[in-house]
């Protein structure tokens, strides 16, 4: 299979869950004679959906790939996740294709997730199609899908294409810029004359199909509001310079499980996705961008990363410039270092073939590159690019994660963040004050997949619980204290006294220390030995063992003793007075509030708002996206630890959040009780 530019589409099949890109994918494979049967996710047989955990879940979790011939053409299919917890990849891996099909499910319509599918497509700048699916099913509405679509998707969708029948009726479809009706079955498209009945449809359609193309040509639309005739390649042509355009989406329709329009819309692929090389140049950081030109130096964007734990780690890499051969070395402008590969491979499902040469726009894979990951650029060091990454999209669930046996402890970090490679969507912290290891995902069913994944790779098995909440704590008023250490031992004593001054100041102005002696009442050596001692007693608190923060320590008095004082009396002295400063200021425990970001229908908008108040929320304000509403909010960490499942039940598994940490402010008194209260029963268990 030679992978030359001009004959490539890379195309991706993007959606909401269950709308059926796999069942698409397996057809195209399978119409392609790439596959001998045509796989079902139900029965966990497909190609694409290869991995334990996806058949067991009859769900895509990651992306998957395959490369097949259809016309003389290499169509190279992404197939990505719909469901939310593991969307990100969707997002990751949409640089890597030149063109995208939005599928819709034809009884559902399009939700959040398909206009996110759309919205990364325009995030990439590469053209889009739609294709209404599972028009075969009981409870298929052409109409109402398409609807739907106009109301959300961008580019504006259009019609090429008007089903015959609908649900068990379901036929065949009619071709509108041909203005022919085909018959669908066995994977065949047969042509047959348009219904009657629909004639009076198709008219209007086609006239309607004809002026959404012409307005996208300015010659051609002034000949259509002249009343010239159209010719349908004249048609094809500004039909196909439209989708390069994203002017518009062209929308066909099928029903991809029982094998009905697959091979009208692989023809439709072929026709209308432009190559890479039609492709505008993908950006870099410095705002040079590089075009796909297979006689330039080479450049690549390493895209995805799978980690097999006795095969290595697997860069998928989309070829932006130049070639590539079997074997090479390339650089690697992350690391600034070298990278030697042996073999040049493409994928096919859970299969690698070998090939020895591929060109711009191609993707392929190489193993075993020791330090490149996700988001890297590797290029011939005759001309360093560096290619802007694609962020994930950030987790909104976070456990603590526990090795399930003893001596498993010193694996968990390093084998979740061999996982952490191939998912970045997947966030892994140390909390150094609650002691813990915090895995952060995108949902429950995210976490739980990587927990299964984590004992399949690696044999290793852990408990995950909810993660304590890292409160912190201050001071409340301006005090002056004594901190004296005095001890006496056979030989030399210990003694180190000292006055400071506690004060609070504003919220996230740290530790501020002030050196107020005069006189040298206490000797120049020993006051940063009294510092020392404030920090280490601030680290851990006096109400619960939490780090003080937001306070101020002026040293303005004391008095040491010529033998027995040191720097280690001066030190406990300092930890003494900020202790018992502490007490005498009254601590305030202070909690994380987190930046929240609701995005629901406008029916749940009540609903969760007033979710978020019982949460000790503060709502900031709403912003629209299409028919959806996007609610700003101030919430308390601890009030959002199991957010995600609350919100899937309370929107029906339509609304989605996004949370960053915003800031420390006061618990309130009688919830910062019961917190101290349960924080002590825990210490003395």
């Amino acid at each position: 299979m030679k992978l030359s530019s001009d004959k490539l589409r890379n195309v991706a099949l993007a959606a909401h869950g269950g709308a059926g890109k796999t069942s698409l994918a397996e057809a195209l494979i399978f119409n392609a004679g790439a596959t001998s049967r045509l796989g079902r996710v139900e029965e966990g047989n497909t190609v694409m959906d290869y991995s334990e955990e996806e058949q067991r879940r009859t769900a895509s979790l990651s992306s998957a790939f395959f490369q097949y011939e259809w016309k003389k053409h290499i169509i190279s299919l992404i197939d990505t996740p719909g469901d939310k917890n593991f969307f990100s990849d969707t997002k990751t891996c949409m640089p890597a294709a030149d063109g995208a099909v939005i599928v819709i499910d034809a009884c559902t319509g399009s939700d959040i997730r398909t206009e996110q599918s759309a919205q990364f497509a325009g995030e990439n700048s590469i053209p889009a199609i739609a294709f209404i699916n599972k028009l075969d099913h009981e409870r298929a509405n052409f109409r109402q899908a398409i609807d739907s679509a106009a109301t959300t998707l961008n580019p504006k969708p259009i019609l090429i294409q008007l089903p015959i029948g609908e649900k068990e009726a379901f036929t065949g479809v009619v071709d509108l810029i041909a203005n022919k009706a085909y018959s669908l079955k066995d994977g065949k498209a047969e042509p047959m004359d348009i219904p009657a009945d629909m004639a009076d449809d198709v008219e209007t359609e086609r006239a309607e199909l004809i002026e959404n193309i012409a307005e996208a040509d300015d010659e051609l639309l002034e000949r259509y509001l002249e009343g010239d005739d159209i010719l349908d390649a004249e048609l094809v042509a500004a039909l196909k310079n439209g989708v390069k355009r994203r002017q518009f989406m062209p929308v066909l329709c099928g029903a991809a499980t029982a094998n009905m329009g697959i091979g009208l819309l692989a023809d439709f692929i072929v026709e209308a996705i432009p190559s890479p090389l039609e492709r505008i140049p993908f950006p870099t950081e410095d705002g040079e961008d590089v075009a796909f030109d297979p006689d330039a130096p080479f450049a690549g964007y390493v895209f995805k990363t799978i980690v097999d734990p006795y095969a290595g780690r697997l860069s998928l890499i989309k070829i932006v410039a130049g070639s590539l051969g079997k074997d090479g070395t390339v650089y690697n402008t992350d690391k600034g270092s070298k990278e030697r590969f042996s073999q040049l491979l493409y994928l096919a499902g859970k299969e690698q073939k070998p090939i020895d040469h591929a060109e711009a726009g191609a993707i392929v894979a190489v193993a075993k590159l020791k330090e490149t990951f996700t988001g890297a650029t590797l290029c011939d060091e005759s001309r360093k690019v560096t290619f802007k990454p694609t962020a994930p999209i950030a987790p909104v669930i976070s456990f603590a994660v526990e090795a399930a046996k003893q001596g498993d402890e010193d694996k968990v970090f390093s084998s979740l963040s061999r996982l952490q490679e191939e998912d970045p969507s997947l966030g892994l912290d140390r909390v150094a004050e609650t002691k813990e290891i915090l895995l952060n995902g995108m949902g429950m069913v995210h976490v739980e997949a990587t927990i299964e994944k984590l004992k399949r790779k690696f044999n290793l098995e852990v408990v995950i619980k909810p993660p304590k909440v890292p409160y912190r704590e201050t001071v409340r008023k301006k005090v002056r204290v004594q901190g004296k250490h005095k001890k006496q031992t056979g030989g030399h004593g210990q003694y180190g006294d000292c006055w400071i001054v506690l004060e609070p100041q504003e919220s996230g102005a740290g530790f501020e220390f002030v050196d107020a002696i005069v006189g040298g009442v206490i000797p120049r050596t020993y006051i940063p030995a009294v510092e020392k001692g404030i920090v280490e007693a601030s680290s851990k608190g006096v109400l619960a063992g939490f780090p003080c923060v937001d306070f101020k320590v002026t040293l303005d008095y004391g008095s040491f003793h010529a033998v027995d004082s040191s720097e280690m009396a001066f030190k406990m002295a300092g930890s003494l007075a900020f202790r018992k400063a502490c007490e005498e200021s009254g601590g305030v425990l202070l909690e994380p509030v987190m930046n929240v970001a609701v995005i629901v229908p406008d029916d749940f908008t009540g609903d969760v708002m007033g979710d978020l108040n019982s949460r000790r929320g503060r709502v900031l304000g709403m912003d629209s996206e299409g028919k959806y509403q996007v609610i700003n909010a101030h919430v308390p960490m601890a009030e959002i630890l199991t957010y995600a499942p609350d919100l899937n039940s309370m929107t029906g598994g339509r609304g989605t959040f996004t949370r960053v940490f915003s800031h420390y402010d006061e618990v309130p008194g009688d919830i910062a009780k019961k917190v101290l209260e349960k924080i002590a029963a825990e210490q003395e268990n």
